[in-house]
């Protein structure tokens, strides 16, 4: 009768340390994976500056910054270009331009995932035409002053 219960007692410690083991695993499991999930994911960055050099053909674009200098990006499918609210392509940023890019950086390599090309400012000619032309223009004529309204009609006694 010992022999039994020792050896049913040893039966129920070892299913014990088994399921513990197990359970232990499988909890392990999910913290690597949240460990892993972090070093995957991109850095985002902004840079605002003045275009150097654009290659539509092989995707690039050099933006000079005053804070970090020059900046290499690499464009890819996703990459959007805009001017105000019109979509563009790389081929439409010239040398000279002003952009403002959000790219991420991975693996050493920046990809844009939006560049913004920032509208030039008018000329100093065009300025002084744009303030002459309203010097030229007539006079509004003076707008005539709104009609007095009429006082309320009374209504008679007992109604």
């Amino acid at each position: 009768m010992k022999k039994t219960i020792a050896i049913v007692l040893s039966m129920v410690l070892m299913f014990a340390f088994t399921a513990v083991t197990f359970a232990a695993e499988k909890a392990a499991a999910p913290a690597e994976k949240k460990e892993a999930a972090p070093a995957k994911k991109a850095k985002t960055h902004e840079v605002s500056g003045e275009v150097t050099a654009v290659d539509a053909k092989a995707n690039t674009l050099t933006v000079k910054s005053t804070k970090k200098g020059d900046i290499m990006l690499s464009t890819d499918d996703k990459t959007t270009v805009m001017a105000g609210k019109d979509k563009k392509t790389l081929a439409d940023v010239k040398a000279g331009d002003k952009v403002t890019v959000k790219y991420t950086e991975a693996d050493g390599k920046n990809v844009a995932t939006k560049v913004t090309i920032k509208a030039a400012p008018a000329k100093k000619a065009e300025k002084k035409e744009k303030a002459a032309a309203p010097a030229e223009k007539a006079a509004p004529a003076p707008v005539a002053a709104p009609a007095p309204k009429a006082a309320p009609a009374k209504k008679a006694a007992g109604y």
